[in-house]
C-alpha cells in the first residue's frame, strides 16, 4: 500500500485515505463486496476524494460496476502506472510503445462498455438490416490503431538492431542498468557517465533508454545504457510493449543490477527484477549486483564500500552510493576487469573460428587415377583396421 501511494503521487494525485480489504475469494461483480464497498464510498465522501485507486487488476466488469455503486471513477493498477508511463515518456519510442500499451488495455475494457447505445443500422435507407454495435466498431478501431503502433514499432526496432550491428562490429564492450524503479540507476548512470539525465527521488522518473560512452583506465570507451526501471505486478502490457527499450538489456555484455541497499523489501524487489529479466530472456547474461545507497545507513554497513567476488574470483556485488560518489572507483574497476575478460573470450572466439577455416582443416582431396584400381568398395585395403 505504501508502493502504491508512491505511484498515486508519481501520477500527480494526492492521496486522502487507504481501505484495506481482507478477503479469501474476491468478488465477481464488485472485487471487494457490497460492504466494503460501501465503505469505500463512505470514506470518499468523508475525505472528499474523486478516484478510487485499486491495488489490483479489475475486470472491465468490476470496474464499471464500482463505478456505479460508488458514484466516483474508478482505476486500477494497471491502469495507474499506463498513466505514469503516458507522462513521463519523452522519446518518439517511448511514446508509442505506451500508446501501445494503452491502446491494448483499452481493447480489453470494452466488455459491454456501449451496452447504453442501440444497435445502428446499416445498409442504405432506414430499413437496413442490423448493422454494428458501437462497442464492435470502437473494437475494430483500436484493432486498426494497435497494428498501425506495433509496424512503426517494428520499424523503430530495426533502427536500433542496425544502430547495435554498428556497435558489435566495433567490439563496443556494452553495459545495461536494470533495478527496480527509484532504486537509483538514473543517478548511477549520471555518476558515471556525466550525463545529467533527468533523476528524482519518484517512481519511475526516467523511461525512455539512454546510451552514453564511459572511458576506463587501460580498457577504453564502453557503452551504459540506462533503461526503464521494474515494479511488483509490471502490467503485462508494459513487458510486451517495451520489448524495444528492454532490447538493450538483452543484447547487452554485462548486466548492472541496481538494488536499494536500505529498502526493507530489497529481497523482493530483486527478485521481482529476476522475475522479469527471466521473461524477456536475460537471465543467462552475466551481471553484477550493485548495493547503492548505502551511506543513508552508515550504521548497517560499516564496512563502506566493498567488492565482493564469487567463488570463482569474478566480480559478483558492489557495494556503493550513487549520491555521494563512494565507491565508484570500485565500480569502475570491476567493469574494466569485465570488459577484458570480455575481450579475451572475444580473442578466443574469433581465433576458434579460425582455426575451423575450411581451408585449414581440409586438405584438398588426391586427383582420381585414371587406372580401374581407384575403387574403395571392390580394394579391400580400403577397409583395414585402421581405417
Amino acid at each position: 500500500m505504501a508502493e502504491l501511494s508512491l505511484l498515486a503521487d508519481s501520477a500527480g494525485s494526492i492521496p486522502a485515505a487507504s481501505v484495506i480489504a481482507r478477503k479469501g475469494k474476491t468478488d465477481p461483480a464488485l472485487f471487494i463486496g457490497s460492504g466494503k464497498a460501501n465503505e469505500l464510498k463512505r470514506v470518499m465522501e468523508e475525505q472528499g476524494a474523486e478516484l478510487a485507486i485499486f491495488n489490483h487488476p479489475l475486470s472491465p466488469t468490476q470496474q464499471r460496476n464500482l463505478e456505479r455503486h460508488i458514484g466516483f471513477h474508478v482505476m486500477d493498477r494497471t491502469g495507474l502506472i499506463l498513466d505514469i508511463f503516458s507522462q513521463r515518456a519523452q522519446s518518439h519510442i517511448g511514446k508509442t510503445q505506451v500508446e501501445l500499451a494503452q491502446v491494448r488495455y483499452r481493447m480489453s475494457r470494452l466488455v459491454r462498455a456501449w451496452s447504453h447505445l442501440e444497435r445502428q443500422r446499416g445498409g442504405i435507407g432506414v430499413r437496413g438490416g442490423p448493422g454494428e454495435t458501437q462497442m464492435e466498431l470502437d473494437r475494430r478501431m483500436l484493432a486498426t490503431k494497435a497494428k498501425r503502433l506495433e509496424n512503426e514499432l517494428e520499424k523503430l526496432q530495426r533502427q536500433q538492431r542496425t544502430q547495435r550491428r554498428a556497435r558489435n562490429r566495433k567490439d563496443v564492450f556494452s553495459v545495461s542498468l536494470v533495478g527496480y524503479t527509484n532504486a537509483g540507476k538514473s543517478t548511477l548512470f549520471n555518476a558515471l557517465t556525466k550525463a545529467g539525465t533527468y533523476a528524482a527521488d519518484q517512481l519511475f522518473a526516467t523511461l525512455d533508454t539512454t546510451s552514453r560512452r564511459v572511458h576506463l583506465d587501460g580498457v577504453g570507451s564502453i557503452v551504459v545504457s540506462d533503461t526503464v526501471g521494474f515494479i511488483r505486478d509490471l502490467p503485462h502490457q508494459l513487458v510486451e510493449a517495451f520489448r524495444a527499450t528492454l532490447d538493450e538489456t538483452i543484447h547487452a555484455d554485462l548486466i548492472l543490477h541496481v538494488i536499494d541497499a536500505c529498502s526493507p523489501v530489497a529481497r523482493e524487489q530483486k527478485a521481482e527484477v529476476e522475475a522479469v529479466l527471466e521473461e524477456i530472456g536475460a537471465d543467462d547474461i552475466p551481471r553484477i549486483e550493485v548495493m547503492n545507497k548505502i551511506d543513508l545507513m552508515p550504521q548497517t554497513f560499516t564496512r563502506g564500500a566493498v567488492l565482493e567476488r564469487d567463488g570463482q574470483g569474478f566480480p559478483s556485488q558492489v557495494f556503493l552510493s550513487a549520491q555521494s560518489g563512494l565507491g565508484l572507483d570500485l565500480l569502475r574497476s570491476a567493469l574494466a576487469e569485465c570488459s577484458q575478460m570480455t575481450d579475451r573470450i572475444r580473442v578466443e572466439h574469433n581465433r576458434a573460428k579460425k582455426q575451423l577455416a575450411p581451408d585449414e582443416f581440409l586438405e584438398p582431396l588426391p586427383e582420381r587415377p585414371e587406372t580401374s584400381e581407384f575403387n574403395p568398395i571392390s580394394n579391400p585395403s580400403y577397409f583395414s583396421n585402421d581405417a
